[in-house]
């Protein structure tokens, strides 16, 4: 049956649009290079500095406001000692913090001072909703100038916490 010459115009371009628009989103959702780093980042070496010791890590670096707002959405995996550095260019308010919209690994995010101390650091679980309005926000609870997103028991299981130090650079990062 021809329902192109059956169909007004205007609800026949509604309907290609409808179409257009589904194919765009659903290939903007696929699955293939979730767990790739993000395009044209910069990633960085750097390490953890506590009391006792250096942990080694490597970082993509997010600094304009769009590669901010995308984070670290859609990934399947990081790798371990890889995550995600949120730079910015004033210091953020305690009230400013992170959401899990689209995030589908469970993530520690670490909130740091100008000088790269650890002021705070926050368990973020993936929010399912397909509304963002629904999805929990984490606040810093301290100001920060940047924060650290890494798979979520890292921090704790490399004895890192509040008052320690990240650096950046692997010139900085001298084993002890």
């Amino acid at each position: 049956m021809d329902f192109q010459n059956r169909l007004p115009v205007a609800l026949l371009m509604q309907i290609r649009c409808a179409v257009l628009c589904a194919a765009t989103v659903l290939a903007g959702c696929s699955g293939s290079g979730a767990a790739e780093p993000s395009a044209n980042l910069p990633v960085a070496a750097g390490c953890f500095v506590t009391g006792s010791s250096t942990v080694n890590i490597s970082l993509e670096l997010a600094q304009a406001p769009q590669e901010r707002r995308k984070g670290l959405m859609g990934r399947e995996s990081l790798a371990a000692n890889s995550g995600m550095l949120f730079q910015y260019q004033e210091q953020q308010g305690p009230d400013h913090g992170f959401w899990m919209y689209q995030t589908l690994i469970p993530l520690d995010i670490a909130y740091l001072d100008e000088n790269g101390v650890i002021g705070n650091i926050r368990h973020m679980e993936p929010c399912d909703s397909s509304n963002g309005a629904r999805c929990p926000s984490y606040p810093a609870e301290v100001e920060f100038v940047s924060a650290v997103e890494m798979n979520i028991g890292f921090f704790e299981a490399n004895g890192i916490g509040t008052g320690d130090r990240l650096k950046l650079g692997k010139q900085n990062c001298k084993t002890r």
